[in-house]
């Protein structure tokens, strides 16, 4: 398992490594595909969870569709307020400390 993921991150990372001249460059790109393709799939992640919730709750019968519903529904919720929450503190220490491109 560990040697697919490692395998499937040098498959993504190394267009990345070919055009960074320099380990900040580097770093840069990292952190842009990061934010433009990974972050976006975990907020995906959690809204496909509330739907499937609501399908559950609201369209299977009896109480044991409601109940895995209401859970589905409950996760999505935790799994948005976790990652606006770390989004937020994220970017109040990054205010903090002046660091660029707040």
């Amino acid at each position: 398992m560990h040697k697919a993921i490692l395998a499937l991150l040098t498959v993504l990372l190394i267009p990345l490594t070919a055009h960074a001249a320099s380990l900040k460059e580097l770093q840069e790109k990292i952190v842009e595909f990061v934010n433009a393709s990974i972050i976006p799939l975990f907020y995906t992640l959690a809204f496909l969870l509330f739907v499937i919730g609501m399908v559950r709750f609201f369209f299977l019968g009896g109480e044991e569709g409601r109940e895995k519903g209401r859970q589905f529904m409950l996760w999505g919720i935790i799994g948005f307020v976790v990652m606006f929450s770390v989004w937020g503190i994220v970017r109040l220490l990054l205010a903090t400390f002046g660091v660029s491109g707040v």
